[in-house]
């Protein structure tokens, strides 16, 4: 029998919508938002999710402007970004598919971009299953989720 879990949904920017290309990576981000936020950050704030068609799915601005953070160039954002508003944390997701998980020199770039947004920083790096996480589980950084 499957576990049951309380799950509040994300909250997301009244009018704006998460519309993602399509492919595995972009099934990986739809369950970060649909299925971990609301299982592990309940009644968090989506702040972004990537797309790999568009690069920016859902951005917003408004919080992120909130939290002190400024955003340059996409290459240097996580593939999703929530925002835990009771423990002031940000949740900084990497949905693993191709791409690498959070490693020492990805948990580097990210602490400093997000550096000055007074929140505190969670890592966690999400894979579709176990074999793409046997590939990277050797790099994943210390003080990081999976």
């Amino acid at each position: 029998m499957p576990r049951s879990m309380r799950m509040v949904p994300l909250q997301a920017a009244s009018g704006q919508e998460l519309l993602l290309s399509p492919g595995h990576h972009s099934a990986l981000i739809k369950a970060l938002c649909e299925e971990f936020g609301p299982r592990f950050v309940p009644g968090g704030q989506l702040v972004y999710a990537g797309d790999t068609g568009k690069k920016w799915g859902y951005c917003n601005e408004p919080l992120l402007a909130s939290l002190g953070i400024t955003i340059g160039a996409h290459g240097k954002m996580p593939d999703v970004m929530i925002y835990d508003p009771d423990r002031r944390w940000l949740i900084l997701a990497e949905a693993v598919t191709s791409h690498g998980p959070v490693d020492a020199k990805r948990h580097q770039e990210l602490s400093e971009l997000f550096q000055d947004g007074g929140a505190g920083l969670v890592f966690v790096s999400a894979f579709p299953d176990r074999r793409t996480f046997n590939k990277y589980q050797e790099v994943i950084s210390w003080e990081s989720e999976v």
